[in-house]
């Protein structure tokens, strides 16, 4: 018998709290998330109870947010969370991004391979560009075009990855008898030089046992994908509906075998963010009250330009005037809008509307837990690739919901694991062991 292909699960948590901006102010939470190391420990415990591949940590090294009325997405460094992660937890896969344009290779190599050592191979690298400017600023940069932060990544990622090679896999001898602590003919200098950056190396750690870190990429369009192809075991993207999530796993599968690769041999993970409750009712009033602890009046007016009419505050709880209605289109600009204009022309009201989702950053999986597992199996039986990215509305109480309620039904439909089958991210994700790759040979000889 044929065994029914699984669903692998990460879990973001944004700024500890979850991913809507009121979430700071849910009844429960603690409202000293984004500082609160405790906070990840647990949640990555509800995880690892729940079987997720991973806790990912996404990261801007900025203060990007008005904090007048909602605390940063981003705050504590994800490398030192996880490390705190992982002496509490045994299994999860740790995931931290760290950007390749203000980090050199030696330090990127250095601090996930002892993350990786800490937790026993389960670490990974969201490796990004970061093109936020006040991120640049605090290192005293500019942002460099698209083109040369691409064309660096390049560069660092296969510096990491040599570093990571330049202890081979049987160095360490720990010895005691015959006092041979490595083999030190084993441990070589790598020597890169490239446009960009250079390294001389060896790096001062061995291999965990997972090899090295699994590399995750999270950059959209075509120099993201051609960085995906080319080093990436996983990424994370940011579809909207099944077709966008279709489309850009066959453009990924075509991108890994242009660079020789095997089209199984990386794994996407498309952003969902989830609201579980007892009944769909309860779930969209969950959402209404989160809409309303954060900013709803913007929330109205972006509502308003994807269907092109004037929308005011004051008509949150109507439908949609049949005037207004009557002129309502679908932006083309934003693959959200057709929901939108769909839940419009539906009846809903203006705060119903925006509490379904159209205007978030993921598509949202709302209703009972049947009712999200429907959503999830149905976007992964079309064809989408690996699986999710959950992103609770609320740390605090989604993520166990979703761990307790929508966990089990997608068990018991034989979509996703009722155990680990291993210890390592790479195990976790069917990843074969690794442990460094050279550079290309223009890196070798300090060609751009």
């Amino acid at each position: 018998m044929v065994q029914r292909q699984q669903m692998h699960l990460t879990v973001q948590l944004i700024g500890g709290y979850g991913i809507e901006r009121g979430a700071w102010r849910w009844p429960g939470a603690k409202t000293d998330a984004f500082i609160n190391a405790d906070v990840f420990v647990k949640a990555a415990q509800v995880a690892e109870r729940g079987k997720f591949d991973a806790l990912f940590l996404a990261d801007t090294p900025a203060l990007s947010v008005d904090v007048s009325s909602e605390p940063p997405q981003h705050a504590l460094e994800p490398m030192i969370t996880l490390t705190a992660v992982a002496r509490e937890t045994e299994r999860i896969g740790l995931v931290a991004t760290a950007s390749t344009s203000f980090t050199e290779p030696y330090t990127l190599a250095r601090q996930f391979r002892a993350l990786d050592l800490i937790s026993g191979g389960r670490a990974g690298w969201n490796a990004v560009t970061t093109s936020t400017p006040a991120a640049a600023l605090n290192f005293g940069a500019d942002i460099p075009d698209r083109r040369a932060r691409y064309e660096r990544a390049h560069e660092v990622v296969e510096s990491v990855q040599a570093l990571w090679g330049s202890w081979q896999d049987d160095a360490l001898l720990l010895d005691v008898e015959s006092g041979r602590f490595a083999d030190a003919s084993k441990i070589n200098p790598v020597g890169i030089t490239g446009k960009y950056v250079s390294s001389r190396g060896p790096l001062n750690l061995p291999p965990s046992p997972q090899g090295q870190p699994v590399i995750f990429q999270a950059g959209g369009g075509g120099n993201g994908l051609q960085l995906a192809g080319r080093f990436a075991d996983a990424t994370y993207n940011n579809p909207f509906d099944i077709d966008s999530a279709t489309s850009y796993w066959q453009e990924l599968q075509a991108t890994v075998k242009a660079f020789g690769r095997p089209a199984g041999s990386i794994t996407p993970f498309s952003g969902i963010i989830t609201s579980v409750a007892s009944t769909e009712r309860e779930a969209l009033q969950r959402r209404e009250q989160l809409d309303a602890l954060g900013d709803l009046d913007s929330r109205v007016q972006y509502l308003g330009q994807q269907l092109g009419i004037p929308l005011e505050p004051e008509s949150l709880d109507k439908p949609i005037h049949p005037d207004l209605l009557a002129r309502a289109f679908a932006h083309p600009g934003d693959p959200r809008s057709p929901l939108s204009l769909r839940l419009a022309r539906e009846g809903f009201t203006v705060r119903q509307i925006i509490a379904h989702g159209p205007i978030n950053y993921h598509p949202v999986a709302l209703g009972t837990p049947e009712q999200v597992a429907d959503m999830l199996q149905r976007w992964f039986e079309a064809g989408i690739g690996g699986g999710f990215n959950i992103n609770p509305d609320v740390s605090f109480d989604g993520l166990t919901d979703f761990v307790d309620h929508v966990v089990p039904i997608l068990q018991k439909r034989g979509l996703y694991r009722r155990d680990y089958e291993g210890t390592t991210l790479r195990e976790h994700l069917g990843v074969p062991y690794l442990n460094g790759r050279r550079p290309a040979s223009a890196l070798d000889r300090g060609q751009a």
